[in-house]
């Protein structure tokens, strides 16, 4: 289906059903930031849901998915990476010589829970343990499955930085999936698909005594150089709506240049509108590691903090609750500090978290 908007510069926005991405290429609209304005503009290309596409040397890929259980008790975060752009075995590979992204994949699955529970597994792995297809990626133990209707995710890692096995299944049910891929900087090295705004999750980890079912959210990123060659650093949120609404809301800070906001709402199926952005409201530093927060802002949202799920280094994520003319939601919000990434001492530290395996 598509939806023929023109609204603050989106034009001919295409949605489809996610069936449609089964081994088929579909139209897209490509959305690249002006010179003078933050409203992205969009222009056709070709996409394709594709787990096995390549990616540059020194860059990245990775697929992103996060949920919050219905009670508001839990959530999640799947991270899957081709290039682990938070890597210090990567870093140090990039420093002399362009390096190979594949040999530096990572499965990241963190499970939070209540009372500040949490559960933690990233072990990076070289190509020897990679396996990928237009429709499956598969590192070691663990893989990530799209059937054309459905994501599935068979987890089998090891926690850190205390040893206990995490083996269950996430599955992922998008009632819609958008064909829209943004450009995050000017000359396009760097780039955004929001896949799923809006999807049902399923979780089950028996041997962690977690089960649950909530609404989730799926999307993408990749980029043909470092994450820290294009950015400073930036703040992003995305928050459920009660009324079927998914609000997706970007601040990067590229190197020499002024920040790019943008803000996009998205509808049950996969239609898109753009929200006027306004300045980033700051909210309170992390207590351990002093990380700003600043939420990228727009027109109407009142957002509050409602708890650190990650306090680390470089790095935040958080859980908030927003409100917008009397519709509420809640949501995660990420800051993150390349700057703070690519100190010494950071890396130093990064491989407690980040154990490598062959």
């Amino acid at each position: 289906m598509y939806t023929n908007l023109d609204t603050h510069g989106i034009q001919g926005v295409m949605n489809v059903p996610p069936q449609a991405f089964n081994g088929q290429t579909k139209a897209v609209e490509t959305a690249i930031f002006s010179q003078h304005l933050n409203s992205p503009v969009y222009e056709h290309r070709e996409f394709e849901l594709d787990f096995g596409r390549s990616v540059a040397k020194n860059g990245y890929l990775w697929w992103y998915i996060d949920a919050i259980s219905d009670d508001g008790q839990n959530a999640l975060t799947l991270i899957v990476f081709v290039g682990s752009v938070f890597s210090p075995y990567y870093a140090r590979a990039r420093r002399n010589r362009l390096s190979s992204p594949e040999q530096h994949c990572a499965f990241n699955t963190i499970l939070y829970g209540p009372n500040g529970q949490k559960r933690w597994s990233m072990t990076e792995r070289s190509s020897q343990s990679l396996r990928r297809s237009k429709n499956h990626y598969a590192l070691g133990p663990s893989e990530l499955r799209w059937n054309g209707e459905a994501l599935s995710a068979n987890v089998n890692e090891w926690c850190v930085p205390f040893p206990r096995k995490m083996i269950g299944t996430i599955r992922v049910k998008p009632s819609a999936v958008t064909s829209h891929t943004i450009l995050l900087d000017e000359l396009g090295r760097h780039r955004w698909n929001p896949i799923a705004p809006m999807a049902r999750v399923e979780v089950d980890f028996p041997g962690l005594n977690t089960s649950w079912s909530g609404d989730g959210y799926v999307d993408s990123n990749e980029g043909n150089e470092p994450l820290a060659d294009g950015f400073v650093g930036w703040d992003w949120t995305r928050v459920r709506l009660h009324d079927d609404e998914c609000a997706v809301r970007y601040e990067t800070r590229p190197h020499q240049s002024q920040p790019k906001r943008f803000a996009l709402s998205f509808d049950a199926n996969g239609g898109i509108r753009e929200t006027e952005p306004t300045d980033a409201k700051s909210m309170r530093s992390t207590n351990i590691w002093r990380i700003d927060r600043n939420i990228p802002s727009a027109s109407g949202y009142d957002d509050r903090l409602e708890r650190t799920l990650e306090d680390t280094p470089f790095y935040a994520r958080s859980l908030i609750s927003t409100a917008r003319h009397g519709r509420h939601g809640q949501g995660f919000h990420e800051s993150l500090c390349m700057r703070r990434f690519e100190q010494s001492w950071v890396q130093t530290l990064l491989p407690f978290r980040m154990p490598r395996v062959p």
